[in-house]
């Protein structure tokens, strides 16, 4: 079975509706709870894993805690 994501006018959804109950043999609707908490789900989840591969392979650095919040502070007291 595979998964795809569809978006549905909503005058539309009726008939969408209409459509899957006479064709429920052959399909299975489910919320994707991600997506319910948060539409750019998994638009996010790339990005990260695009930044953590950045991080693996050395093409991005990742500064310590210690330098992080170091950078916080003078920030700060810039203000």
């Amino acid at each position: 079975m595979q998964t795809i994501a569809v978006q549905i006018q909503d005058n539309y959804m009726p008939q969408f509706m209409n459509y899957i109950q006479e064709h429920s043999s052959n399909l299975s609707i489910s919320k994707d709870k991600n997506l319910e908490q948060d539409p750019y789900f998994y638009e996010r989840k790339k990005r990260l894993h695009q930044i953590r591969d950045n991080i693996k392979n050395g093409k991005t650095e990742m500064i310590s805690d210690k330098d992080f919040w170091n950078e916080i502070d003078s920030f700060v007291e810039s203000l």
